[in-house]
């Protein structure tokens, strides 16, 4: 284990330059090309008080990421990018450059925030980064000596818009009008409970977007946020072109390319049907969108500097 002091904070806050910002920051971009961003120093944040780092040469396939109680987290046969992926809320086509070993190098981290440390609270911004994953960005920095910017790039990117001249939605799209402001609010007003759980498979979301396997039920969000997740499944950035105003509720249910592996212990998902539409046509036949493919202006984080990790 190595101790984090109060230098080294500063040092790993300093190094862990980049922009602060999630899926929304890192979408397309309306205004002209921007110049790049050169890396910057930041004020100290947060950051774990202990943190060891070791290879992990097992050839195991599973990876495992896990918040525990008491400040303490763990990730288990990763890459150094899906730690990146996962600190700065991105996907694999936001992160540019860095050295071939951060896709195929894999590692073990178990990390622990100094006791008393403020516990984990949810932020209504889904784009604030969380505690965890400035504490994330502090430990890539330190320990991997990782130093990033922001660009813009023109990238290829997908629209989604109306798939019909009459505008006409497909069967599994519908405007709604449940209003989850209000019920948010009177649940705040009952003083703090724990979150709802998602709905059983084949009810209808309420408020928010459930990812299953081939599978997306939402529950009143506007057409920006089912852009934003689509993009999960199609290595690109979705921009919502449809014109489309206010919130709906949907379902998509399509057959994915590839199968993800199952995490350990992780129920036996629903069969799938083989025979089952692509996600282009789901998205066409049952929403009665399209997706375009274009180029726009895509915020990328560019890997400045990145150095193996010495072993503790």
């Amino acid at each position: 284990m190595t101790r984090m002091t109060m230098k080294m904070r500063c040092l790993s806050a300093a190094a862990a330059v980049a922009a602060i910002v999630g899926p929304a920051g890192l979408g397309v971009m309306n205004e002209p090309r921007l110049r790049a961003q050169a890396p910057q120093t930041a004020a100290a944040g947060p950051a774990f008080e202990v943190a060891s780092v070791k290879p992990n040469n097992s050839g195991d396939g599973r990876v495992m990421f896990a918040n525990q109680p008491g400040g303490r987290f763990t990730a288990t046969n990763v890459t150094l990018k899906m730690l990146i992926r996962m600190a700065y809320q991105l996907q694999d086509f936001q992160i540019v450059g860095g050295p071939g070993w951060m896709t195929s190098d894999h590692f073990d981290i178990v990390a622990k925030a100094e006791d008393g440390a403020p516990p984990e609270t949810p932020s209504l911004d889904r784009t604030a980064p969380t505690r965890t994953q400035l504490m994330i960005r502090a430990l890539l920095a330190e320990r991997f000596q990782l130093v990033v910017h922001t660009e813009n790039r023109e990238l290829p990117i997908y629209a989604l818009v109306l798939a019909r001249s009459d505008g006409k939605l497909g069967p599994d799209l519908h405007k709604s009008d449940v209003d989850c402001a209000a019920l948010f609010a009177a649940g705040r007003g009952r003083g703090p409970l724990p979150p709802p759980g998602p709905p059983p498979a084949g009810e209808r979301m309420p408020c928010g977007i459930r990812i299953g396997m081939g599978n997306m039920a939402i529950g009143s969000a506007p057409l920006s946020q089912i852009a934003n997740a689509m993009a999960n499944f199609l290595g690109r950035t979705v921009l919502d072109k449809t014109g489309l105003t206010g919130n709906y509720d949907a379902n998509l249910t399509w057959t994915p390319d590839q199968m993800p592996q199952r995490p350990p212990g992780a129920p036996e998902p629903p069969p799938l049907d083989p025979n089952g539409p692509s996600i282009f046509t789901a998205v066409q036949e049952q929403l009665g969108l399209k997706l375009d493919s274009q180029k726009g202006q895509v915020s990328a984080l560019v890997i400045d500097r990145a150095e193996r990790p010495k072993e503790n």
